[in-house]
């Protein structure tokens, strides 16, 4: 059996990383490794599960608890070394294996509350801009999953109608339990993998699996609002688990791309807007982009600085789950001009002649900045 790799090697990170610092590197592992990125690559393949699974322990602290401590055999049984002697083998139901089964049980046969088992989740990634995000949009996604066997129809038999016997090694179950020093354990039936049942003439197609690999095109709506990061739970695409199994989960993870224009901030968005030094001094009327496409103006008044900012209500992002929106504020940077004319030139020296040396007269600011600086070389 190949070696696992550590979860935190996966990922790239130290294993002091905090929960922004894994989410960060799984979507940049995410993107790389992507199958759609990089088709017919084994090997990409490979690693983009081994990030999902490393993620999807590591971002939860009871599991990310039991990991570090015990690391992969927390997750598979082997805690052989956690003690030893006597044992605790009279627990029943209720007991230590169900209390492990509450804590890791969706990493031990893809069960769910209530001792359900599904199919495996599925995720996938999609990337959309600012201006989709916005709006909200529906994108095509193709998902590589499992479905239900065409040839048997999911129950895994070649045997018209089925043909199952129950499973003789957990006598239907579905489940075994081992002692493991003081644990006792559950696992999946390693013969029925969890069915309880066994097919008595295999479908040749899928084994007697009752599923079989498939690509699917699925639509994804995405709310309009949406943040990076979000994560989407589509409820019963993911892949099938055979006869009498519901299928899993379809977990669909939101890359927002930068946009040219705006920035975002939660519900709230940030432009900036360049302007002359002579609009800022003299004040001026400028137009504005929205993020909803259309335009707006801005009065900008006279002395305006760098960095100042306007606001504008209900002009940024609406709130998922809520009639609220965000606001849009927009920033003022006042450029210097590279290359004068020479009665530009010209105008500016006057200009700056009769401000003179007191710079009290154009910037009550820079008069107390320069006052200071006296001091500082005064006091030299």
């Amino acid at each position: 059996m190949a070696t696992k790799i550590d979860y935190y090697e996966s990922l790239e990170v130290s294993r002091t990383a905090s929960g922004d610092e894994l989410k960060k590197a799984f979507r940049k592992q995410a993107m790389r490794y992507h199958p759609d990125r990089n088709p017919g690559d084994d090997a990409a393949e490979q690693k983009f599960k081994e990030i999902n699974e490393a993620y999807d322990v590591l971002k939860d602290e009871q599991k990310r608890a039991a990991y570090d401590q015990y690391g992969h055999a927390a997750f598979n049984g082997g805690m052989g070394g956690m003690g030893g002697g006597g044992g605790f083998g009279g627990f029943g139901a209720g007991g230590l294996g169900d209390i492990f089964d509450q804590m890791f049980g969706d990493m031990m046969g893809g069960r769910r509350g209530g001792g359900r088992r599904t199919g495996a989740d599925v995720q996938v990634q999609v990337e959309i801009s600012l201006t989709e995000a916005f709006s909200g949009v529906t994108k095509s996604v193709e998902v590589r999953t499992r479905v239900a066997c065409e040839s048997c129809h999911g129950s895994g038999s070649a045997d018209a109608g089925g043909g199952s016997t129950t499973c003789a090694t957990c006598h239907g179950a579905g489940k075994v339990r081992a002692q493991q020093g003081f644990f006792l354990v559950e696992r999946p039936c390693p013969t029925c993998h969890g069915s309880g049942r066994t097919v008595r003439n295999p479908c040749k197609v899928c084994q007697g699996t009752g599923t079989q690999a498939k690509t699917e095109t699925l639509q994804i709506e995405i709310p309009a609002g949406v943040e990076d990061g979000t994560r989407i739970r589509m409820a019963g695409r993911g892949e099938a688990g055979g006869e009498g199994v519901q299928p899993g989960d379809l977990y669909v993870h939101v890359s927002v791309l930068s946009h040219d224009i705006f920035q975002r901030d939660g519900a709230n968005i940030y432009c900036r807007v360049p302007l002359r030094m002579t609009q800022a001094a003299l004040g001026t009327e400028v137009e504005v982009p929205v993020i909803d496409g259309s335009r707006t103006r801005v009065r900008i008044p006279a002395g305006t600085q760098t960095g100042e900012t306007f606001r504008l209500r209900g002009k940024g992002f609406s709130v998922l789950r809520s009639s609220a929106r965000g606001d849009m504020y927009i920033q003022v940077s006042v450029e210097t001009p590279h290359h004068l004319t020479k009665r530009q030139r010209e105008l500016l020296e006057e200009f700056e002649k009769e401000a003179g040396d007191d710079h009290a007269k154009a910037s009550p600011e820079n008069s107390g900045f320069f006052a200071k600086v006296r001091d500082f070389f005064e006091g030299r």
